[in-house]
């Protein structure tokens, strides 16, 4: 493999190229610059990048007596997925924390059934823990007996320099979906991964499957970077976003695969400087802003750049949605560009009258006070699946400003596909 792996943790900073073998665990060169900067011996330095290097090209390699290098096995988890294992998960979680010496926790291949996970950081003294997962994490499959913090199954909170390498993450959903589509008695479901407060998050080469809500979140966080994700849930799951961004900054997801019953990638208030490329997404809802405006006071989304991806049979392709509702909060800095849309039902759309099916008869009928501006749409082609393939339904009382359209081309039946727009100031579409 000679190609270089072209890594941006976040879009305002300069590209660095990274050998293939490392694609994934960029977190290996964060370690060694901790490391030096300790003044840690060079000999740990080293093992910390061959150690994670090898997690994710060949785990079973992983030696037992390597430097740093915490095996759950060793704590009493069970690869059988029946034995619960959350008690040896949290106990290699404070061995880790226990040093100052970057660390990674080892799941072996097998399945391991984890009630729930509940990682803190304020106490930890590490700054550098790898999870290498080689294995499955398998979350209850009675939805009634789901007991976590907050409606997490695995939750990391204030923690600073975590790195997920590897691994299947199995939210065991379908029954609470289920329930969901059959009687309104049904709890909301839990979030399977979550990182709330922190900073510094590498995740690379996980899958997330049948989420009983969303996939990953990450509120209130800086510094993330994903890559290589994949993440799956029936085309009819409710609620079970792909990436749920919200109070988080400087966040890149790259080169992922997302098919969901909801948004690919759902970016709420407060969020800022967010850079997605390479996203395959369908089926879903595609990636969204929103919705904003539920309440009166309410930060802002700025600067999110979506590139180079594909949407294929999505409810929407790159989407602004706010409700009817006053609010302070605003939308800046966007940028939409080089995107594929094959038969979307809502290519591009923004929706500032925002009010899903099942709050139909309580929608609120006020003007929506969300502020959009300086929104660029570049090089977006392909078929929409219904006859308007643009629609840009902005709010009366605070229309659209600074919209930008170049090379949006999208067809429908083999014809140009209609344009709608309802004010919204310097579009080019009729």
């Amino acid at each position: 493999m000679s190609e270089h792996f072209i890594y941006k943790f976040s879009y305002q900073e300069p590209l660095i190229s990274i050998h293939p073998i490392s694609k994934f665990t960029f977190n290996s060169l964060i370690m060694a610059i901790r490391v030096y900067d300790s003044k840690i011996t060079t000999y740990t330095m080293i093992s910390a990048i061959i150690l994670s290097a090898i997690c994710l090209t060949n785990p079973t390699m992983v030696a037992a007596d390597a430097p740093g290098l915490i095996n759950v096995l060793n704590f009493g988890a069970m690869a059988d997925g029946k034995t619960d294992s959350a008690r040896a998960f949290q106990a290699a979680w404070n061995s880790a924390c226990s040093s100052a010496n970057p660390a990674t926790i080892y799941v072996p291949a097998g399945r391991f059934f984890l009630s729930s996970a509940n990682f803190q950081g304020q106490s930890c003294n590490n700054t550098a823990i790898e999870f290498c997962i080689d294995g499955t994490l398998v979350a209850p499959s009675d939805y009634r007996k789901f007991k976590t913090a907050d409606n997490v199954w695995i939750k990391f909170d204030k923690v600073v320099g975590v790195s997920i390498s590897g691994g299947i993450l199995d939210g065991q959903g379908a029954a609470l979906w289920a329930c969901k589509a059959s009687s309104g008695s049904c709890p909301t479901g839990a979030t399977t991964l979550g990182f709330y407060n922190s900073r510094n998050i590498v995740i690379g080469g996980l899958s997330s499957i049948n989420s009983q809500k969303f996939h990953i979140v990450f509120d209130g966080s800086e510094n993330v970077n994903l890559q290589g994700i994949t993440i799956s849930a029936a085309g009819n799951s409710p609620n079970t976003d792909g990436v749920h961004i919200q109070s988080s900054s400087n966040v890149t997801v790259l080169n992922s695969r997302i098919a969901t019953g909801d948004d690919c990638i759902s970016i709420g208030p407060g969020s800022s400087n967010l850079w997605i490329q390479g996203i395959i997404c369908g089926p879903g809802h595609g990636i969204s802003i929103g919705s904003l405006g539920w309440t009166a006071q309410e930060p802002g989304v700025q600067n999110v750049t979506v590139t180079t991806s594909m949407f294929k049979a999505t409810e929407n392709g790159v989407r602004i949605k706010t409700w009817a509702r006053e609010s302070n909060g605003f939308v800046t800095g966007v940028v939409f560009e080089h995107l594929t849309m094959v038969l979307v039902d809502n290519p591009v759309i923004i929706d500032q009258h925002y009010c899903p099916g099942s709050e139909i008869g309580r929608c609120p009928e006020a003007v929506s006070g969300i502020r959009i501006s300086n929104v660029t749409y570049d090089d977006i082609r392909g078929t929409s699946a219904k006859e308007v393939g643009v629609k840009l339904d902005c709010s009366k009382e605070h229309p659209c400003s600074g919209i930008t359209m170049e090379g949006v081309n999208l067809s429908y039946n083999n014809r140009p596909a209609q344009d709608i727009c309802i004010n919204a100031i310097g579009t080019s579409c009729s």
